[in-house]
Parts: structure tokens; sequence; C-alpha cells
């Protein structure tokens, strides 16, 4: 069975709209269509795609922005960041040894469909290099699930430091040129007008056994199973 076929049998999860036409198309035409919103040097991971009718154009790079909390005023310095499906997770790691020796960490989790937005999953105080090691155990979830994301942080610093659903990067903090130099050491420039997936119409793929091991992953964080919450979106 091939890749696109395997991809529409395991598709639980649309975000925004579901379009039929994706369904219904032919792999040849889904290949092609999907080809022209990459540029040469980008490929996405098996997590998400953009819908055929959208226009987005993705590439790799990294974009500065900002979080406004509208509670407190604070305006938070944000990189927002996509990286080809080859170094991606790589990437990720190499940000969160940055942090620190020890970080809190949270996964998140939008596997049960029928409500709105995910579950976080809370672990405080574990050492950076266990929390790595279990990482790159679970490389194949944290890159392909388009259900499971995680985010790092150090409160101390403070800075975070989040692979999501749509395998972006995004950290949070201030400064933040130590993480900006690790994207640029890996290749990835800063584009001011960049387009992220989210940007756009797209759906998620995931699969029963993605979701055994998420579960898999928060036992060997030691997480307890309810030591979560709902987040809406």
């Amino acid at each position: 069975m091939g890749y696109l076929q395997n991809f529409f049998n395991e598709v639980f999860k649309q975000s925004d709209i579901f379009s039929d036409d994706f369904v219904v198309a032919r792999s040849e035409q889904l290949q092609a269509q999907i080809a022209q919103q990459l540029t040469s040097d980008f490929q996405l991971t098996r997590a998400v795609r953009p819908v055929p009718k959208s226009s987005i154009q993705l590439s790799q790079g990294f974009r500065p922005d900002a979080y406004h909390d509208e509670e407190t005023g604070m305006s938070i310095p944000v990189l927002m960041a996509a990286a080809s499906c080859d170094n991606a997770f790589s990437i990720f790691v190499q940000l969160v040894q940055r942090l620190g020796p020890c970080v809190d960490v949270v996964l998140e989790s939008s596997h049960d469909h029928n409500q709105t937005g995910h579950v976080d999953y809370y672990r405080e105080h574990i050492d950076t290099p266990v929390l790595v090691s279990a990482l790159w155990e679970y490389e194949d979830l944290l890159v392909n699930d388009g259900c499971t994301g995680i985010a790092v942080l150090n409160p101390a610093i403070p800075h975070e430091v989040q692979f999501d659903e749509h395998k972006l990067l995004i950290i949070y903090g201030s400064p933040l040129e130590t993480f900006e130099h690790i994207l640029t050491q890996n290749g990835l420039v800063e584009t001011r007008n960049m387009q992220f997936i989210t940007e756009s119409e797209h759906i998620h793929s995931t699969s029963e056994a993605y979701r055994n091991q998420f579960d898999e992953l928060k036992m060997r964080l030691g997480i307890d199973a309810d030591a979560g919450h709902i987040e809406f979106c």
C-alpha cells in the first residue's frame, strides 16, 4: 500500500475545513499539488498536510514575532520556525539542551477528537539528559503524529521551546539570540514574511499506534495519566 493511501486511512483530525477533494483526488494530483506548495529545501513530516486548494507557499526558515498577553499587557518575544522533516527534531533537541540542566515538560494530546482543544500532561523537574534520551526513543511519534505536541521550559530563565502538533518550532522568552544562533547554524534563514502551515487550511494525521506510543511516552517520563487539563483552542 502506497504512502498516500496509508495517510488517508490514518487521517482522524482536521483543522478548519476538511476538503472532500483531498480524499477523492488521485495520488498523482495530490503529490503534484503538495509539491507546488513546498520549496526545494523543505519537506513536511507525515503529521500534517495543506489541503490542495490552499495557496500557501511553505518553506524552511524562521520569523521573529511576539506574544501579547492581554491579561498582563506584557509582550513576549517569539521565534517561529519551520524545518524540513529530516532535521526538525534534531534542531528541537538542540534548542531543548540550551534550557539548562533541569527542565519542566508538557506533553500535548488531541487524540480524543470528541473534545475541543487538547489535553496537557505535566512533568516538573526532569534532568535534561534524561528527557532528551526519552525523546529520541520516541522521535517517530513526536515528528509524524499530528495529534502530539511537546513543550519544554525552564521557569527560572524563563524560556520555553515548543515542537507543536504542526511540527513548528516555537521559542518564547528573552533574550533569544542563543536560540536564533542554533536555527541559523542549522541552515534556517530569517524571513520576515514567512508563511506557516497554521495560516492556511490543513489536515492532521494520526493512528491508533501513535496514540498508544503517546501513552508509553507519558509513562516513560513518569507523568501521571490524570495529570492533565484541557486547553481550548
